[in-house]
């Protein structure tokens, strides 16, 4: 939802008719996850999407038609094959059920400024969605703390839509889940953005911040050098703390949302700092350096009480390897290790085949 939310308050302030088409079951290996969103309105423009392009036309046209009549709706894609040419299909070999639904319905009316404060207040949150019978395109918005907003129509369902939501908030995964005999449910979760913390605002950290954005992070640069951290230089990072590093990831509190890159290349500022990152829950904790002083940069981390199954969770030296030379092409490679591993990818083996014959 992040990802299209700005262009829908847009369309809303303009006061064009909005649909949106979220994925909410998917079968075989999509382009696109469950939950990703596609928002279209009345005069061709679209925001997000589906598939990356084989199905969009087809989406946009049913979405037109639940505007036209106000009624939410789930449509199944499958495979196109040679016999039935002139359906629309997925060449991925894929089958997917997409929802979609109006942000004019009273539904919508009632919640849209709530989800939108909770994107700029950057909160987690599962929003469950009916999918079938009278009621379909009800919402029951539900927090990690047990409160919630909406309406599923009955006690039954909306206990069970709690329940459910509750389990999915722990995973953090979008699921469609059946809450009754009769009734399916779409849970949604919108997620704070991942934070990427780089220690060190040297020149290699310029480009990541740039990059980082791009990729949905809010980005922290954290350095006790003014001359170094400073909006001069870093005119686009959400945050600027000057602290000494350590002391600053303390603060931050790392979660499995936060993500670590400790690029300064000062020791004295580089080992206190992975020694609290690397204790803390952080997702991903890497570090600048050499092979070479891999060896050098584990004795100093134990020495700090780094157990060696923390020690086991550091990337070193940071980033994939590409042969990156300029601080441009670091930053790629650091990023897309930390893309890797922000998909569940695993470190070991080579990011391309040597031949695909």
């Amino acid at each position: 939802m992040r990802e299209i939310a700005e262009d829908i308050k847009k369309w809303k302030n303009q006061n064009k008719a909005v649909a949106i088409a979220t994925i909410v079951k998917a079968n075989g290996s999509p382009m696109r996850p469950i939950g990703s969103k596609m928002a279209v309105t009345t005069d061709q423009q679209i925001t997000g999407s589906v598939t990356g392009g084989c199905i969009e036309g087809a989406v946009y046209e049913e979405a037109q038609e639940v505007l036209s009549n106000g009624k939410p709706k789930t449509v199944r894609y499958g495979v196109a094959n040679d016999q039935t040419p002139w359906e629309i299909g997925l060449s991925c070999g894929s089958s997917l059920d997409v929802f979609i639904e109006s942000l004019q319905s009273s539904t919508w009316q009632t919640h849209y400024s709530t989800l939108q404060q909770n994107l700029v207040e950057n909160q987690l949150l599962a929003v469950v969605t009916l999918l079938n019978g009278e009621d379909t395109g009800a919402k029951l918005l539900v927090w990690p703390d047990g409160r919630t907003q909406g309406s599923l129509g009955s006690p039954e369902l909306e206990k069970s839509g709690l329940k459910a939501a509750i389990q999915q908030l722990n995973t953090r995964d979008p699921k469609a889940v059946k809450l009754s005999e009769e009734a399916e449910a779409f849970i949604d979760i919108f997620l704070p953005p991942s934070r990427l913390i780089i220690v060190g605002a040297v020149h290699i950290a310029i480009p990541m911040v740039g990059l980082a954005r791009a990729l949905g992070f809010r980005t922290l640069v954290v350095d006790p050098r003014k001359a170094y951290a400073n909006r001069e230089r870093f005119p686009d990072a959400d945050e600027l703390i000057i602290e000494w590093p350590s002391d600053a990831i303390e603060k931050l509190n790392p979660d499995q949302g936060t993500f670590i890159a400790v690029v300064s290349h000062d020791d004295k500022l580089d080992n206190p700092a992975l020694a609290e990152a690397l204790k803390s829950q952080a997702a991903y904790v890497g570090v600048l350096g050499t092979k070479r002083n891999v060896p050098k940069r584990l004795d100093a981390l134990r020495e700090l009480g780094v157990s060696e199954d923390q020690l086991k969770r550091l990337h070193a030296p940071i980033g994939l390897e590409i042969g990156a030379v300029q601080p441009e092409e670091i930053a790629l490679s650091v990023l897309a290790d930390i893309v890797a591993v922000h998909h569940g990818l695993e470190r070991q083996g080579e990011i391309r085949q040597k031949s695909i014959v």
